[in-house]
């Protein structure tokens, strides 16, 4: 049974990224990143927007996955910059603006390159990923039991959105309902997407976005031994940023 080292989102923060990786065992040589037992590197999306280096990600992540070292899935950052760079209109805003400065930085050349890597990346991703015959669902903000098998547009807007009810907090983040507190399957469902100051697991759920964007931590949980992994964010410490749940 091949076992997972399951990564939070990322969002540019590349330094930190290399960092857990090499704390969880892995050897990087050059893009490539291998376990000596063998074990897989999963990240549940969002891999860029608001940190210092979403193009190095973006690369690292692409070379992994091209060479069957690692799985992705998508996030919602992800699917807006992927409709970015197929030239769709969007707001270059809540993140996205990091990304392209990087971008324009880049010579035509380099850009059409990263470009392509990325949307290579994001069009061969599946939606989520059910590992280990169904015993691990991985995704970005979630998943609902009845949900898992199904890719309609409804379980697309949940995956890579939450439980969103159209609503917004006074800080304008989105209202999202608890998910997870009501979650009754058999799978366990390891997501990001919601920055929490410590890893979260409720009924067979686990929020490993812990912040590392916002000066938390990035972690990882390895599977199926559950053991949680993390290194300390460089950025600044942003606390409204990290939801609670009561």
């Amino acid at each position: 049974m091949t076992k997972f080292d399951i990564i939070g989102d990322v969002h540019g923060c590349y330094d930190e990224m290399i960092q857990l990786i090499k704390k969880l065992g892995y050897g990087i040589d050059g893009k490539k990143a291998i376990h000596p037992k063998g074990r897989k590197l999963t990240f549940v999306g969002d891999l860029t927007d608001r940190g210092p280096h979403s193009l190095k990600v973006i690369s690292f992540v692409y070379s992994l996955v091209q060479h069957d070292l690692a799985h992705y899935v998508p996030g919602n950052h992800c699917n807006k910059l992927y409709r970015y760079l197929l030239g769709n209109k969007v707001q270059v805003t809540h993140g996205l603006e990091t990304t392209v400065a990087e971008l324009e930085l880049l010579t035509p050349h380099e850009r059409k390159n990263i470009a392509e890597m990325f949307i290579k990346l994001y069009e061969n991703a599946s939606l989520y990923e059910v590992l280990d015959s169904g015993k691990l669902v991985v995704c970005h903000a979630g998943i609902k039991k009845e949900y898992i098998g199904s890719a309609s547009k409804k379980v697309k807007t949940f995956v890579l959105y939450g439980d969103i009810t159209g609503e917004f907090e006074e800080s304008g983040m989105p209202v999202r309902r608890d998910w997870a507190r009501h979650y009754d399957g058999e799978a366990w469902v390891v997501y990001g997407h919601t920055p929490v100051k410590d890893v979260r697991t409720i009924n067979k759920t686990v929020n490993i976005d812990t912040g590392a964007v916002f000066g938390g931590h990035l972690s990882a949980i390895r599977y199926p031994e559950m053991e949680v992994v993390s290194v300390a964010s460089s950025m600044p410490f942003v606390e409204e940023k990290f939801r609670s749940f009561d």
